[in-house]
């Protein structure tokens, strides 16, 4: 089984001339170090990060990893700022076998079409009201978990991941 994590950048700040420098606002910075616990106390534990070279992106991925303990290794792409799906699938595709949990920290709307793309539908009602909130919006610092029935990563495909969790910052306010 291997297990993917998209976890799209926190809350940043707005919009400037040079969008790849834009880092994250205080909210953005709390949202991060949530998703870090939540995903330490979950279990949620990426073998690998795949990350935009973004500020935002970084300074997200920087708090989320503050909180698990335990560092993975990272690899920072230029190729995922703002990447679309079928970069974002070929990436996942090329990552390493021995790595059971890729974590890949991106931007929209790529990461959110590229989790619906590879979710597929499900028909039990409490996985459906999850599905259902991610087609409905993905917001900054939210995090789907994708759950695939392969052996290697150049199996995932389409509709074949069936989606164990989908966690927006506002799920894990104190």
């Amino acid at each position: 089984m291997k297990r993917l994590l998209l976890l799209r950048h926190a809350k940043s700040e707005r919009a400037t001339s040079e969008d790849l420098k834009r880092g994250l606002e205080t909210r953005g910075e709390k949202d991060s170090a949530r998703m870090g616990r939540y995903l330490r106390e979950d279990a949620y534990l990426p073998d690998l990060v795949l990350c935009s070279a973004s500020t935002r992106t970084r300074e997200t991925l920087k708090l989320v990893l503050s909180e698990l303990g335990k560092a993975p290794p990272v690899q920072y792409l230029a190729e995922l700022y703002l990447a679309e799906p079928d970069v974002i699938l070929s990436l996942v595709h090329h990552a390493p076998e021995k790595c059971s949990t890729l974590m890949v920290v991106g931007h929209n709307p790529g990461l959110e079409r590229c989790a619906m793309a590879l979710a597929a539908p499900p028909e039990e009602k409490r996985r459906r009201k999850r599905y259902d909130a991610m087609a409905e919006k993905f917001p900054t610092g939210a995090l789907a978990v994708l759950d695939f029935a392969v052996d290697r990563w150049s199996d995932v495909v389409s509709r074949g991941g069936e989606l164990d969790a989908f966690v927006r910052p506002k799920d894990l306010e104190d």
